[in-house]
């Protein structure tokens, strides 16, 4: 059974969020840890997401009691981020079953996203499986699962304008700080970090006609990036000085603790030379600044909780193309599931009737009563023979009355079958090789 722990801007306050995102890595590492009933685990952790996914199974029954597996999960994330079992439950949604795929072929193409559409989250996701694979910790149906959600996440940027040039968090901020830049090609701005979001900051900050961008890292890789962006870079110390010069800044560091505060900012205002008026977007979770900053005189700060008050609204109709993607997705991700429910039962048929040919043949070889070409007859009838039970088997598959065929199997021919357990084959490189687009 899939099971989702996820709390987002959706369901949480963004503080919450960064919280759990803060001890993304200690819940990864418990849940690499083998543990009774859990099989594999995957972990989303994106600047405003924070999402554990399971597939939990127990030896003995096939399946873990959704209110016993949810309760492991809520102890587990509890455990690595100190928060009480309670405080995780309000903290997010847990989803199981069918609900899990769907939610992530959702997030996968950008509808559970602040702005909906964004582009990052596709590539978020596609690294997020890849974190799982190295693990060893990707099964079956989680590589079922998250591969249509990286297909379906193609086919909604494809065939839909939802993720069309602007639609994410990064832009969003520069479209909502166009308010109060009047000329782009004037200003001087200041990127803080070199994580996941500097390079798509820096190419929407260029695409508004800004030329004049520094960088700073706390971790010292401020002069590779520039280098390789043709940018200057910030030395190390040189922090305040450079908030002093600039009327932008741009912080998307993933360092774990505030990088910018009032006190810092106060004190560049006061350096010989310090430009009156600045405009902050902090777009790091955690935190890159001080929500204080904001008191700062003549400072005003747009950070993620601002984006998500005036992110805009869903009502879009590509919205509602991507959503009949998503459908169809899910609709692909039922009937193979169906199907999976019925293979053990036919397998164990087809087993019972070729046992039964093989005996009859050998039989018939010791009297000389058979030849070849009647042997391959044979075969083929039961082939014949097996082809419209089998066609019947995944029609009730797909009605959700697979137990009815397993049943009727053993009623007539005496055969047990076992519990359904996926079966289907996923190519670890699948995704790799078809998602490239998708980054």
């Amino acid at each position: 059974m899939l099971l989702c722990f996820s709390s987002s801007h959706r369901s949480a306050a963004l503080d919450v969020v960064e919280r759990l995102e803060r001890r993304a890595d200690e819940v990864t590492a418990r849940l690499s840890d083998p543990a009774p009933g859990v099989e594999g685990s995957v972990i989303l952790s994106t600047c405003n997401r924070f999402e554990v996914y399971l597939d939990v199974r127990d030896a003995a029954t096939d399946a873990l009691p959704w209110d016993a597996a949810s309760t492991r999960l809520a102890d587990t994330v509890a455990a690595a981020t100190g928060l009480a079992r309670d405080e995780v439950r309000e903290a997010g949604i847990l989803l199981h079953g069918e609900a899990v795929a769907e939610h992530a072929i959702s997030v996968a193409s950008g509808l559970e996203s602040i702005v909906v559409g964004e582009g990052e989250i596709a590539g978020q996701v596609r690294r997020a499986l890849e974190g799982a694979r190295e693990r060893g910790t990707a099964t079956r149906e989680l590589e079922r699962v998250f591969q249509l959600a990286s297909r379906t996440s193609r086919g909604v940027k494809n065939r839909t304008e939802l993720s069309s040039a602007g639609r994410s968090v990064v832009r969003l901020a520069l479209d909502m700080a166009a308010t109060r830049i009047t000329d782009w090609a004037q200003a001087r701005v200041l990127l803080v970090g070199t994580g996941r979001y500097a390079g798509a900051s820096l190419a929407a900050l260029r695409d508004r006609g800004v030329t004049d961008v520094r960088v700073y890292s706390r971790t010292g890789r401020a002069a590779t990036f520039a280098t390789s962006h043709g940018i200057a870079a910030v030395p190390a110390g040189g922090l305040e000085r450079a908030l002093a010069d600039s009327d932008v800044v741009v912080a998307c560091s993933v360092a774990p603790q505030v990088i910018v505060d009032a006190a810092m900012l106060a004190s560049a205002r006061q350096l010989p030379g310090a430009l009156e008026r600045r405009l902050i977007i902090d777009l790091g979770l955690p935190r890159n600044v001080a929500p204080e900053v904001a008191a700062v005189p003549e400072t005003e700060l747009l950070d993620l909780e601002t984006l998500r008050a005036h992110a805009p609204l869903p009502e879009l109709g590509a919205t509602a193309e991507a959503r009949t993607l998503v459908d169809e997705a899910l609709a692909e991700y039922r009937r193979a599931t169906a199907e999976d429910a019925v293979t053990p039962a036919l397998v164990m048929l087809r087993s019972h009737v070729f046992d039964v040919l093989d005996g009859e043949i050998a039989w018939a070889r010791k009297r000389g009563d058979t030849t070849p070409e009647t042997e391959a007859a044979l075969r083929h009838l039961a082939g014949v023979l097996l082809h419209g039970p089998s066609v019947r088997a995944r029609e009730l598959a797909a009605d959700g009355r697979a137990g009815e065929f397993a049943d009727a199997v053993t009623a007539l021919f005496g055969v047990e079958t076992v519990a359904a357990r996926p079966v289907a084959e996923l190519r670890p490189d699948a995704l790799e090789k078809a998602d490239e687009a998708a980054s």
